[in-house]
């Protein structure tokens, strides 16, 4: 019966062929070429733990009493979902481990696809004709980061709200149309009654689209174009050297998702995270401290933290100061990180087809501009905790922020010049010295260069 299902939908379909083809096709086995499985994967478990949380969570605004399980806020006035995230917590059967878990798992993915992006800059994966990939690749990452706020922003506790309401003034400091566009997300002056129902819709359905299509279409365009491999004996441009998708990489593969639901499930059941019920419900009124938001984005709190009270008035109308930290630098610093395959390329005028990678040491510049960007992006994440760095050495978080107002700037050069330099010195050393593939054994068990090589250098 199998046998003749298979035939009949051969013949309607023809896709034997492309079956057998696809079942042949190789992938690199080099690990780094799983962190976009582990992206894949940690999504997975997001869409599953999310499907599950959706049917107790109420998105609604309005003022309730609590009357829950949880002592210490019984009898407390808090919005409907705060209430609903407190009952799926304690009252819901294993609602605080798939909480848990899903908030795990976000975290994860957003970390997968930075050091999957991270790989492909410092090996140059995104030269052509992989430069729509990298675009693509970019829109997940900014995609991801929209779906993390908007989801932790649900639950309206005091940590959330917080952040929730900086959103909002930033949104509202963007010149002619920051008032509209406030209000088209958070439904009215914040805080609206409707604003969670808005960022429901946004992250289960609008956010949710737009990430399956982007993470298809990057599947899609990988499949075609094949992979990078990195450059070793005996390998060309043309071939692509590893395992078969079948059964070799699929067994891998599937071992690699078994393992990361794992994980993911063990960091749920045993590492505490995001305990809102320690916060208590959003009020305008107060703010706590600490209050980072998930690391994804705390570069952006550190930008707002940083940067000076300044705001320019023109032709009549003043631009607040947060729209440069909140809206100028960071569309500014993600345009350069998007457009970069075109920078370089403009720069170093390489218009060839890549698909052998990179060492660092083969681009220093590449390498030394990334690094730099890097340091950068973690010392304004660091930032985002002046306060905590203020307590933590006891002293005013003043100075601590004057400090890193210095910081920011230098350390990021003087890394990038480093790592340049380094990158430098590695490749010119790399070329006064013959390569291991290149060297035979003498007769005292030492290495010399081929006859071959010398004859080369001789030329």
């Amino acid at each position: 019966m199998i046998r003749r299902l298979v035939l009949w939908l051969d013949d309607r379909l023809g896709a034997a062929s492309f079956a057998k083809q696809a079942l042949r096709k190789a992938f690199p086995d080099h690990w780094a070429f799983m962190l976009g499985e582990v992206a894949l994967y940690s999504y997975v478990v997001l869409v599953l733990t999310g499907v599950f949380l959706t049917f107790f969570f109420t998105a609604s605004g309005q003022d309730v009493v609590y009357q829950g399980t949880y002592a210490p806020l019984r009898g407390v006035r808090m919005s409907a979902a705060y209430a609903s995230v407190l009952r799926l917590s304690f009252d819901v059967r294993a609602g605080l481990v798939m909480r848990q878990i899903h908030h795990w798992a976000a975290d994860v993915f957003v970390a997968a696809i930075v050091a999957h992006a991270f790989r492909v800059f410092f090996t140059g994966a995104f030269r052509r004709p992989r430069e729509i990939n990298w675009l693509i690749g970019t829109s997940l990452l900014v995609l991801a980061m929209a779906a993390g706020f908007t989801g932790y922003s649900m639950p309206d506790d005091l940590l959330s709200g917080t952040g929730v309401r900086i959103a909002y003034s930033v949104l509202l400091s963007v010149p002619v149309v920051g008032t509209w566009a406030a209000w088209l997300f958070f439904g009215g002056e914040f805080p609206a009654p409707v604003t969670i129902g808005r960022f429901l819709a946004l992250h289960i359905m609008l956010i949710q689209a737009l990430i399956l299509g982007a993470l298809g279409l990057h599947l899609a365009i990988v499949w075609h174009q094949k992979h990078t491999w990195f450059r070793l004996p005996g390998r060309t441009e043309d071939t692509v050297s590893g395992s078969p998708l079948w059964p070799n990489y699929a067994m891998k593969s599937v071992g690699l998702a078994l393992a990361v639901f794992a994980v993911l499930s063990l960091l749920g059941g045993l590492v505490q995270i995001n305990p809102v019920w320690l916060y208590g419900p959003y009020d305008p009124t107060t703010v706590s401290s600490p209050a980072q938001p998930d690391w994804y984005v705390g570069w952006l709190e550190g930008l707002l933290r940083l940067f000076p009270d300044w705001e320019i008035h023109l032709f009549g109308h003043t631009i607040p100061e947060p729209f440069y930290p909140g809206v100028l630098i960071p569309v500014i610093l993600l345009a350069a990180y998007a457009l970069w395959p075109f920078i370089e390329q403009a720069v170093t005028r390489d218009r060839e087809v890549h698909h052998f990678l990179d060492r660092a040491r083969d681009a220093p510049g590449r390498s030394g501009w990334g690094a730099g960007g890097l340091s950068f992006m973690v010392l304004l994440t660091l930032a985002g905790s002046n306060d905590v760095l203020a307590r933590f050495f006891g002293v005013p978080v003043e100075s601590v922020t004057n400090m890193l107002r210095v910081v920011v700037l230098v350390v990021p050069l003087i890394v990038g010049w480093a790592v340049y330099a380094a990158c430098r010195e590695l490749r010119a050393h790399e070329a006064a010295v013959p390569p291991f593939h290149a060297l035979r054994r003498d007769a005292a068990g030492g290495y010399i260069e081929s006859d071959h090589l010398t004859k080369e250098r001789a030329e």
